[in-house]
């Protein structure tokens, strides 16, 4: 089941399982969940429908992906219009595609949809890549192939419903952690994912490079006094950054232009974070 509207890079959905095993263990279950890199929030939105938890936090720098959220959680009625008349061809995918572009630099209703729509009729849900079935849509699957009006809907208004328990941010991750973050460390569980190491420059408008991730380290070794959990690509310069913590990798499913499964690295704070055999088999979750 989809909880969120937008589509993302890889396989996050599939590492609920194992933040709400989390969440359960560290005893925060009713509490607040964090994401400071939200993106599409698939695993906030299912842990808030299931009444894992409480309130959700999410954050993210991108103004687009800001907006989108925003737009839905003030706007809703107006952008469920939008989703039900907007039409799909390649004509309005350059309306939209522009103002992703050129008119992104400040949250606006527009701006907001103008991304929600990229991320439906784009290639793997990727602002920068080009339309599902091409220009000339010749190709076997054409601009509605993932959108879906009724189901799209169904989940944007799934969400307004609970808006009253959503805090939204748009700040860098040095921000968020110092000023607002301690607002709700009190009984919260943070999931930081932040952009791909390898291939973000290609996925997103907002890319971090290697002193960024080298900051986000130090700034949760530094500011964070609540219970998280880090998950990266696979990659040698992360576990560098990385190796005084505790590090286990899990399979995930990667749909970014061909499908395929890769290790992600998942960082515990210690050993003593990490749950037992038994507790990873009883929730069919595999940490290598």
């Amino acid at each position: 089941m989809f909880y969120s509207p937008l589509r993302y890079p890889g396989g996050k959905g599939k590492l609920t399982p194992l933040i709400e095993l989390l969440i359960d263990m560290y005893g925060h279950k009713g509490g607040i969940y964090i994401e400071p890199f939200a993106g599409g929030a698939g695993v906030a939105m299912e842990l808030l429908e299931k009444n894992i938890v409480s309130e959700i936090v999410i954050n993210d720098l991108d103004k687009g992906i800001y907006s989108f959220w925003r737009a839905i959680l003030e706007e809703t009625d107006r952008f469920l219009e939008q989703v039900r008349i907007v039409p799909l061809t390649i004509e309005e995918w350059k309306k939209q595609r522009n103002i992703c572009f050129e008119n992104n630099k400040k949250y606006s209703f527009e701006l907001g949809f103008a991304t929600f729509y990229m991320n439906r009729t784009n290639r793997s849900g990727i602002i920068k890549a080009g339309a599902i079935g091409g220009a000339a849509q010749s190709g076997k699957w054409k601009l509605d192939a993932r959108f879906n009006r009724e189901g799209l809907m169904l989940r944007i208004e799934k969400i307004a419903k609970n808006k009253n328990k959503i805090h939204l941010y748009n700040k860098d991750i040095e921000s968020l952690l110092k000023k607002y973050v301690p607002k709700y460390e009190d009984n919260a569980f943070i999931y930081f994912d932040p952009p791909y190491f390898n291939k973000g420059k290609q996925l997103y408008l907002n890319f971090f490079d290697y002193d960024d991730h080298i900051k986000i380290e130090r700034f949760i070794d530094k500011m964070v006094n609540c219970d998280w959990i880090i998950t990266y690509d696979d990659e040698p310069e992360i576990e560098k950054i990385y190796a005084k913590y505790c590090i286990k990798k899990i399979e995930l499913n990667y749909s970014v232009a061909t499908k395929r499964k890769a290790n992600e690295l998942v960082i515990f704070k210690s050993n003593s974070k990490v749950p037992g055999m038994r507790k990873l088999m009883s929730n069919n979750i595999m940490l290598i």
